[in-house]
């Protein structure tokens, strides 16, 4: 079968198109004909040698396709032996695309329980671009930080995957959301997926100009931070506020000032991707037409992935890009 293979790590250019084994059954498992896959940072992460993958490699983790063994139509739930509890992932936990073969070739084979029938009215690019960031968000706001109807809620970052859908989730449970942004033109497209606003993030001062569009004025109940910059994100919050962490791809190192923290009654709340019962809260909501379709920003061919990752890299997209078989 045709897949993307890495031979080594590094930049976009690594990523070449070539061939693969056909996945083999094996008890438990099920392999799936892929329709699209999706991009995240996560891949990028994988392709510079990260998560020290066993080369030669396929990355990837979002896909939607056809089981081969049924002809269901599914999703692919990229959380791979995420364990009993539900607080934490057990210590077997793996992403689908770091140590086994990814969705960026023409099938994959996962644990059956890691497969959900495709939304309704979903089409395969959007199918694909759901299970990463929507599990994730989902995990996020949800599971981690509780969030509720009447809440408000900031996200950093609007334009990215995992921020969109923090959108769209954030009006699914009937939060006020608003969000920060690098250009006017990423916040106006946030406003007209639904948030009630937003600031630019360019200079120091963005906290307190956040702050001003939330309810009185007293900062929000929650904040999603999906880059890594905790120092600046916790001073958008209300005392008592809740402050979700989940990524670095900004910052990797946030100095906290820890008398302000603990005497504004923060909580700072760590998370990664969700497991199985996350993903079947997710798709509930989606369900009940309740959470719109993450928003696709470029569709490119398999054979065009080193183009997909250098446009992923730039940044300048609003919504996921996404590889079509």
């Amino acid at each position: 079968m045709k897949a993307i293979v890495m031979s080594s790590f590094g930049g976009p250019e690594v990523l070449e198109l070539g061939d693969r084994p056909v996945p083999v059954d094996r008890p438990g498992w099920v392999t799936v004909e892929l329709r699209a896959s999706a991009l995240n940072w996560h891949d990028v992460l994988v392709r510079q040698g990260r998560y020290g993958s066993a080369l030669p490699h396929t990355p990837g983790a979002d896909g939607a396709g056809v089981r081969t063994d049924t002809g269901e139509e599914v999703v692919v739930l990229p959380s791979l032996f995420w364990g009993d509890r539900t607080d934490a992932p057990g210590p077997d936990f793996d992403i689908l695309g770091d140590h086994h073969p990814g969705t960026y070739a023409d099938a994959v084979t996962v644990p059956e329980e890691c497969l959900a029938p495709r939304p309704a009215g979903y089409s395969w690019e959007e199918a694909a671009a759901l299970p990463l960031v929507g599990v994730t968000a989902y995990r996020a706001l949800v599971t981690r930080a509780g969030l509720t109807a009447g809440e408000s809620l900031l996200i950093i970052g609007a334009g990215g995957g995992v921020a969109t859908m923090g959108v769209a989730l954030g009006r699914a449970v009937g939060a006020q959301v608003f969000v920060t942004g690098s250009s006017e033109s990423k916040i106006a497209r946030a406003r007209e997926s639904g948030a009630a606003g937003g600031v630019r993030h360019g200079d120091d001062a963005w906290p307190e100009h956040a702050k001003r569009l939330s309810p009185g004025g007293q900062g929000f109940d929650v904040v999603l931070d999906p880059v890594g910059l905790w120092d600046k994100s916790v001073q958008a919050l209300r005392p008592g506020g809740r402050l979700v962490v989940l990524g670095a791809n900004v910052a990797e190192q946030a100095p906290m000032d820890v008398r302000s923290f603990y005497f504004g009654q923060y909580s700072l709340l760590g998370t990664t991707m969700g497991g199985p019962a996350d993903f079947r809260g997710l798709l509930d909501l989606v369900a009940g037409g309740r959470v719109d379709p993450p928003m696709i920003a470029e569709s490119h061919p398999l054979g065009s992935a080193r183009l997909a990752h250098e446009r992923l890299e730039a940044g300048g997209q609003f919504g996921k890009i996404v590889l079509t078989p």
